[in-house]
Parts: C-alpha cells; sequence; structure tokens
C-alpha cells in the first residue's frame, strides 16, 4: 500500500509557495466585473459575456476569484417578468480585485520561482 501521506500532506522542510497569478479565465471575469463595475450582475450575464458556460463562471468565482478575496457575492433580488421577486446573489469585484495587475501578478510569480 502507497503511503497517502506523500500525497496529501508536505514533506518536513518544504514550503509551498502561493501564486500570485490567477488564471485566463478569472482574469476574463474579473475584467468583464471591473468593465461593468457599477452593475448588478449574475453569473448569467458573466457567461453571456464572456462567452464561458454559467458553470464554469460559478467556479472561477466561487473558488478563484472570491477565495483570493478579488470578487464577492453580495444577495439581492430581481423582479421576474410576472412580477415576483426572486432571490439572487450579485457578483461584484472587490478593491482588491479593482487592484489587480495580471501582468505585475505573472512576474511576481517567476521571480518567486528563481529563486529571488
Amino acid at each position: 500500500m502507497r503511503n497517502l501521506k506523500q500525497y496529501f500532506f508536505k514533506r518536513k522542510g518544504e514550503t509551498e509557495m502561493a501564486k500570485k497569478a490567477i488564471s485566463d479565465k478569472s482574469v476574463t471575469i474579473l475584467n468583464f466585473l471591473k468593465a461593468n463595475v457599477d452593475a448588478n450582475i449574475l453569473a448569467d450575464d458573466i457567461a453571456e459575456g464572456t462567452g464561458l458556460e454559467k458553470a464554469a463562471v460559478n467556479g472561477v468565482v466561487t473558488l478563484g476569484l472570491a477565495k483570493k478575496g478579488y470578487a464577492e457575492r453580495i444577495a439581492g433580488t430581481i423582479e421576474l417578468p410576472d412580477g415576483t421577486e426572486k432571490a439572487v446573489k450579485f457578483i461584484r469585484v472587490t478593491p482588491e480585485g479593482m487592484a489587480y495587475d495580471h501582468d505585475a501578478a505573472l512576474a511576481e510569480d517567476a521571480q518567486a520561482a528563481a529563486g529571488n
């Protein structure tokens, strides 16, 4: 039987370097949010505006952007055509997301990987 610890735990002396750069899909979504900073944006809106699947948008927002503090979900309501209201989560860029510079993050990751 394989030693499962090697798969799930860091070995003694190893350090894990947190990457600063985000994925290409994250950049696409973040740029869309930055361009629509004053709008109430839903995952459907991002999917339509970027050409990404809604499931991918939700995954990237939850596991990437929100986790790093670049976007957040805000509870709200929308009015449906029949006049009823529906609870939704709007997606908004945070101040940290507005300040994110992808080129600078890539350069910082490259410098860290080189050991500088």
